[in-house]
Parts: structure tokens; C-alpha cells; sequence
């Protein structure tokens, strides 16, 4: 069986790359190779239909990245079942810019992705069933160990599942869910009023929700990630006793630049807890 690629780069759970950006996100072209039977059991053709953030929450969150790849192929007694994705990838707009205006910093510990997985031939295809939980296994096998690269790529390492459950998502089904934790490297310099710099190496500590679910035609899979604490309180613990971290930011950047990276994480965490049950 292939690696899983789901909208990222097919390294595994316990891979150590370090130091990819967000430009390394995309993925090649989706390619499709169906085997046996599959090829007269029905099904999509052509290229897989883009997932659909519906919840109006989208509107603080801009699509950085696109692709589509294949997930895996993998045969089931007489049918081969290829797998293939389209990711779209979002971050939050005010944290990342006013990441980028402050310490001139690429990319955002807060993330979203959205995920459609077409299986062909389709699930409900199979004759008399055949493999079909083993084959929704093998897809959240890949969906999980495919948002831990899509995290890594982002910067969050040491991604590790807390705890899973399932959830409703709007359109009546029923996903299955995890809770993960990682770290993001918060690294970058900031101009201090007296002209000097202070240098900012700090650990942020992530959370991660993550669901996947099939919707009668596709599999969907969604999940964002945001940090645990302001990210104002970690540029406040880097710099100097006298300096207040709220008061450089605003005469850096703003007072909505400062408010920014204040955001109280319950309002990432509802964010991305609504726009993932939204995923159509």
C-alpha cells in the first residue's frame, strides 16, 4: 500500500522533517489507477470534486494552498480501490498577518484543512460488501498519519493523538474524531523601543482536532489546529522584564495587531470545531 498523502508530504507520524513551509503544501497531480473489476462497478471519473467550507466562519480564513494526490490503492479479493484527495488548506488571517508584520514570520500555527476523498469505485459499489470496514479503517489510518504531516508542514511537531470519539457533523452523519497535541517553534526577532532587538525562541504548545466521516458519496476529512495559550503571553514571557508585550506589538504594528495575537484560544477552538461539521 502506498504512504498516504492527503494534501501533504507522505512522511510518517514519527518522521523528523523540520524546517518545510507552507510553499512545500502542494502536492503533484492526482493519479488514478483502477484495477480488476473497479472499472465496471461505477463511480466518479475525472477530477475529484473540491471539499466545501459552508459555515460563514470561512470568512476570517484565507486558502493558502491547493492539491490533489493520490491516498492510497489498495486491493479487496477481486477489486482494486484507489483512493484520491483534494485538499484545501486555510490559515487565520489576523493571526498570520499580524505574525508577519511583527517578526516578519511566514506561515501560522492557525490552520485549517479540508479534505475530499474519493474511493473508486465508490464504497457502495463493492460487491456484497467487500472490505468496506477495513477499507474505511485503512482511510482513517491515512487521514490521521496525513494531518500529522499536513501539521509538521505547517511547523507543528511531535503531533500526538490525545484522545478520539465522534461527533455529528451537519449534514446528519456521523464522524469519528480526534484531539491531538504538538509544539510550534515560535522563532523570530523584535524591534524593542530603545532600538535594540530582542531575539524570540519559544515553544507553543498546539491542539488539534481532527474528523473523518463518509457522506453516502465521498469521504470527508477535516481539521484545524490553533495554539493553547495567546501567542501574545509567549512574546511577553521572551522579552525583557521592563518591556510589556502588548505595548511593543502596538507600537510596532497596532492596536488590532496586539489583538490579534491576544486571541483567547476558545475562540480558535470554536472556530475550527464549527467549520470542521461543516465540511461538505
Amino acid at each position: 500500500m502506498n504512504e498516504p498523502t492527503i494534501g501533504g508530504d507522505a512522511t510518517g507520524p514519527s518522521g523528523d522533517e523540520t524546517g518545510v513551509t507552507r510553499r512545500r503544501l502542494l502536492a503533484g497531480g492526482a493519479a488514478v489507477a483502477v484495477a480488476g473489476l473497479a472499472g465496471c462497478l461505477g463511480g466518479r471519473d475525472g477530477p475529484v470534486p473540491e471539499p466545501t467550507v459552508t459555515s460563514d466562519r470561512i470568512e476570517d480564513w484565507r486558502q493558502i494552498d491547493e492539491s490533489e494526490s493520490t491516498v492510497f490503492e489498495q486491493s479487496y479479493g477481486p477489486v482494486t480501490v484507489t483512493a484520491l484527495e483534494h485538499t484545501r488548506i486555510y490559515e487565520y488571517v489576523d493571526v498570520a498577518e499580524a505574525l508577519a508584520e511583527t517578526f516578519d514570520a511566514s506561515g501560522s500555527p492557525v490552520v485549517f484543512f479540508a479534505t475530499r476523498i474519493d474511493l473508486r469505485p465508490a464504497i457502495d459499489s463493492l460487491p456484497a460488501g467487500v472490505g468496506r470496514d477495513r477499507l474505511m479503517s485503512e482511510v482513517e489510518t491515512a487521514a490521521v498519519d496525513a494531518f500529522r504531516s499536513q501539521l509538521r508542514n505547517s511547523g507543528i511537531e511531535n503531533v500526538e493523538v490525545v484522545d478520539e470519539g465522534t461527533t455529528t457533523v451537519q449534514s446528519g452523519h456521523t464522524a469519528t474524531t480526534w484531539q491531538l497535541e504538538g509544539e510550534y517553534a515560535f522563532d523570530g526577532e523584535v524591534p524593542l523601543p530603545d532600538g535594540s532587538t530582542n531575539e524570540i525562541s519559544e515553544t507553543v504548545e498546539i491542539e488539534s482536532r481532527l474528523g473523518v466521516w463518509h457522506d453516502g458519496t465521498d469521504v470527508l476529512v477535516a481539521g484545524g489546529a490553533y495554539p493553547t495559550d495567546p501567542l501574545i503571553e509567549v512574546v511577553d514571557e521572551a522579552l525583557p522584564d521592563l518591556a510589556d508585550a502588548e505595548t511593543v506589538v502596538t507600537e510596532l504594528a497596532d492596536e488590532e495587531t496586539a489583538d490579534a495575537l491576544a486571541t483567547d484560544p476558545a475562540a480558535f477552538d470554536e472556530d475550527v470545531s464549527q467549520l470542521l461539521i461543516s465540511v461538505e
